[in-house]
């Protein structure tokens, strides 16, 4: 045990004194680094728990037979069809039909739609609960630019975000029982501590002023009455209000009402 004891000492003397606090000093590093990443793999374990939800102001999609819905025109289609994500597909007689939920992306998948085929673009059906604003702004923009018309049909739902989409178009065609209707801008309970919950409110309520301003004038832009989006604005988001025929008109929101 001894002689065991002796070579370790003669070993250790054998290096200089640097050597030894440099190979002391990238021991300590290395071990400082697998504590590190120790830390971060168990955050990262509890980061869903842990970071607060974004309160970025949003339209969500409306479900018409949820509790809090006011009554409005029959929607036939099928809500398990409605809440998919928007499906974009061009129809026989020129019509491009958007039907679902206005997900992420959906601009950008309608925007290839119409590079591809926008010489056989007429009209633009929409059956959407609803969904992304800026999403369904970026849509309404386009179908302007492209000088199309939109429609609701009968039965058809065009709800939440919906009408910035159908207000892009040139002509704006509706029936008596078409189902239109707006609430207003929603944000996701936060999570976390009461400081943390007051600083996202208070970034959603600036982000949500913001949007109110640039939905306000894209609908001056287009033609529709102020009055729509103060409609949107007085609707709590659990609830919805549906326009009559005669507001669909009177607001400018549809230029015609057909059968």
């Amino acid at each position: 045990m001894a002689s065991l004891t002796r070579r370790v000492i003669d070993w250790a003397a054998a290096f200089e004194d640097g050597a030894i606090i440099r190979a002391a000093f990238f021991g300590l590093l290395t071990a400082t680094g697998v504590i590190l990443y120790l830390d971060y793999t168990e955050m990262s374990a509890r980061k869903g728990a842990a970071t607060t939800p974004d309160l970025s102001p949003i339209l969500p999609a409306f479900d018409p037979a949820a509790p809090g819905g006011t009554p409005g025109p029959a929607v036939t289609t099928l809500m398990d069809v409605l809440r998919q994500p928007l499906e974009v597909k061009l129809t026989t007689g020129g019509v491009l039909a958007l039907t679902g939920t206005i997900d992420p992306g959906a601009a950008d998948r309608v925007a290839a739609e119409i590079l591809a085929h926008g010489e056989y673009i007429r009209t633009v059906a929409l059956d959407s609960p609803g969904g992304a604003v800026a999403e369904a702004l970026a849509i309404g923009k386009l179908i302007r630019e492209k000088g199309y018309a939109t429609t609701v049909a009968a039965g058809s739902l065009c709800a939440s975000s919906c009408p910035l989409v159908f207000a892009g178009g040139k002509e704006r065609l509706a029936t008596d029982r078409s189902a239109i209707g707006v609430h207003q801008i929603y944000a996701a309970t936060a999570a976390g501590s009461l400081t943390s919950r007051l600083a996202a409110a208070g970034n959603a309520m600036s982000d949500a002023q913001t949007l109110t301003a640039e939905i306000s004038r894209y609908l001056a832009a287009m033609g529709i009455d102020a009055e729509v989006w103060l409609r949107a604005l007085e609707t709590p988001p659990d609830k919805l209000t549906y326009f009559s025929p005669a507001e669909l008109t009177g607001l400018k929101l549809a230029t015609r009402l057909t059968k």
